[in-house]
């Protein structure tokens, strides 16, 4: 069985190749094609083993991600399987695959949930999955300024990541700072409590909240989710269970009943997107394995084909 590794994964597969099969996924995953397993979490003397996986039958695949979390420190494998002969296909490394999906299934939101003319970005934190979002919303956007609030980047990261965005980048003293006249906010911070008052959000913004998966841990306070028209999140069996941001709300920051809705149902256009140039909206990601294996599925094949 072949091991792929990451640069093998970022040869092959760009993040347009990205956000088409995760839309293609989502797609299937909204009519009732594929199915998922949720995140299972087990830890013992400071190791915590995680494994999420899904079986996409139109895609050919099958899979499940399985990672180890240490001292905050993450390190990803994925396992693919033929849906036609049940045979492993191969192994990957999943640095990759979790840096590209995590901001193309944020573009794919914001596609629903953003002003098309989205013009500035508030990034707060600008670690691996920062980046990959400033990259793939300026591919997408016509964005003209990004603001990044993020204490411990250094300033040769900034410079190195204008260039690749060919966007102007701002280094923000303070979290409001970054977000002030913001049209699009991403927080991917490690952050443990709200990195900002909701009442500081720009009205008409759309917010991609993906730094927390762990239900004691939240980025973004009640008044955001008050203030927010639509929440959208992968899959309410998980991330219900799974987003600190969510589970630690107030009853009522998460009303009326219809706010929370699938990504895939948005994708499918059986729910709304934004309605106003002035709502707020967002997009509370948590990781689900249908990203994970349909990438994976993607890279094997441009792999093999080549």
């Amino acid at each position: 069985m072949q091991h792929i590794t990451d640069t093998m994964i970022d040869a092959a597969v760009s993040p347009a190749d990205a956000q088409h099969v995760l839309q293609d996924a989502l797609e299937r995953l909204g009519r009732g094609e594929a199915a998922m397993q949720e995140r299972i979490r087990t830890e013992a003397g400071g190791v915590k083993l995680s494994t999420l996986g899904a079986v996409i039958p139109g895609q050919h695949v099958a899979g499940a991600k399985v990672y180890t979390t240490i001292a905050g420190q993450f390190n990803f494998v994925i396992l693919l399987f033929s849906t036609e002969t049940g045979a492993p296909l191969a192994s990957f490394d999943a640095g990759a695959i979790t840096r590209l999906r995590t901001a193309a299934c944020s573009v794919i939101a914001a596609r629903h949930l953003a002003r098309p003319a989205s013009r500035r970005l508030g990034l707060l934190g600008c670690g691996v999955q920062g980046q990959a979002h400033a990259v793939q919303m300026a591919a997408a956007y016509p964005l003209e300024r990004i603001r990044v609030f993020d204490p411990h980047v250094a300033p040769a990261t900034l410079a190195a990541l204008q260039q690749r965005c060919g966007v102007a980048i701002e280094h923000a003293a303070t979290a409001d700072a970054a977000i002030e006249e913001a049209d699009i906010v991403v927080t991917a911070s490690r952050a443990t409590e709200p990195l900002f008052a909701g009442s500081a959000l720009p009205e008409g913004c759309f917010v991609a909240a993906i730094g927390s998966s762990l239900p004691h841990t939240r980025e973004l306070d009640d008044t955001a989710l008050r203030r927010a028209s639509l929440i959208a999140i992968e899959w309410k069996q998980q991330t219900l269970r799974e987003a600190g941001d969510l589970v630690r709300a107030a009853p009522d920051a998460l009303l009326p009943e219809g706010k929370i809705v699938e990504l895939a149902d948005l994708v499918c256009g059986k729910v709304p997107g934004r309605q106003r140039d002035s709502d707020i909206t967002l997009y509370k990601s948590v990781g689900i394995g249908l990203q994970d294996v349909a990438l994976a599925g993607l890279a094997y094949s441009r792999i093999h084909a080549g």
